[in-house]
């Protein structure tokens, strides 16, 4: 942590007491460990010292800025809220709201036949969907998620994106689930319900750090196949540069369609956009920005793939990051997607 000083000096009167104060700060969320405390006694007049050490070892724990992830909601709603009015949703739910008669295009497996006997004609089950939905959040914990943004990596800006709609869904009843991952699954939480599984949440980010390693997709997608049965938005915050982790993405989001609706979130790299925009001045410049330009095409057509797979995509710089995903996460609801 970081301190302006390491050292101080006070008296301690005789059979009495002292106190030094000092301000420390935390450069970054995570896991942090004090050590003994160095202590040196000096005689009145200075001519005998002493040194020896206070047994001080203590954890602490540093969580990201949970206020920030706040204000972040409030300007999500209040960018993308606004004239929206509440009603009734009506689609592929599995919450019965009511019967009618049954019409033309009108799927077979939702015809009430027990009340169709006693009406004398064809009546359907009419859904709304549920209010408690799913959520799952997947971070990409491996090499790409190292970049740095300033002072903050790019899982950093993840992890506070995913907390401000982990508060979003919790608030608007949805169950959250939270599963990272690198080589291998690091952790996994099944959704649930309620104030408290925000908590768990938080406790479960604070100290998640992102590694020199390649991520597996396969295994990601593997585990989440096996521990989440029920229809979830799937929002997976990862960065794709190359075409080899593009196709290996895609096609792992393409099996988890039929399923699941998947929001695949792809950190933008401002500093690469805001440098194939000047005109290049030399020709080693022409073959860095011409590197930098396919970076981005691919990076775009993955993207556009995954939409017209059926599944969701989102590219934004880290600054937009927080609220347009929760836009999109409210769009989703609205629009009845699950």
């Amino acid at each position: 942590m970081q301190t302006p000083k390491r050292e101080g000096q006070f008296t301690v009167p005789p059979r009495g007491t002292a106190t030094l104060h000092y301000e420390l700060l935390a450069p970054a969320r995570g896991r942090f460990e004090f050590g003994n405390i160095a202590v040196r006694l000096h005689s009145p007049w200075g001519l005998v010292w002493r040194q020896t050490s206070v047994p001080a070892v203590e954890s602490v724990k540093v969580y990201p800025d949970f206020r920030a992830a706040q204000r972040q909601v409030i300007e999500a709603y209040r960018m993308g809220r606004q004239g929206e009015r509440r009603q009734r949703l009506r689609g592929q739910g599995r919450e019965f709201e009511s019967l009618r008669e049954f019409v033309i295009g009108d799927e077979l497996r939702h015809v009430a036949w027990a009340a169709s006997a006693r009406r004398g004609k064809l009546v359907t089950r009419q859904y709304q969907i549920e209010r408690s939905q799913s959520i799952l959040l997947m971070l990409d914990c491996g090499r790409l998620m190292t970049a740095r943004l300033g002072d903050l990596t790019k899982l950093d800006y993840a992890v506070n994106a995913a907390l401000a709609l982990a508060y979003v869904a919790v608030a608007g009843g949805d169950q959250v689930g939270l599963l990272t991952f690198t080589r291998r699954v690091d952790d996994f939480l099944p959704p649930r319900p309620g104030a408290s599984q925000l908590g768990v949440i938080l406790e479960h980010l604070h100290d998640v750090q992102p590694q020199m390693i390649e991520p597996s997709y396969a295994r990601a997608f593997a585990h989440l196949g096996r521990h989440c049965r029920k229809r979830s938005l799937v929002v997976l915050l990862t960065d794709v540069v190359d075409a080899d982790a593009s196709a290996d993405l895609l096609a792992h989001t393409a099996a988890l369609i039929p399923r699941h609706l998947p929001l695949i979130v792809t950190i933008g790299d401002r500093d690469l956009r805001a440098f194939v925009k000047p005109p290049p001045t030399s020709l080693d410049e022409v073959y860095a920005q011409s590197v930098a330009e396919e970076l981005l095409t691919q990076r775009e057509q993955a993207l556009n793939r995954i939409v017209e797979l059926g599944g969701l995509a989102l590219d934004v710089p880290t600054g937009q990051l927080s609220v347009a995903l929760v836009n999109r996460y409210l769009e989703v609801k609205t629009r009845g997607r699950l």
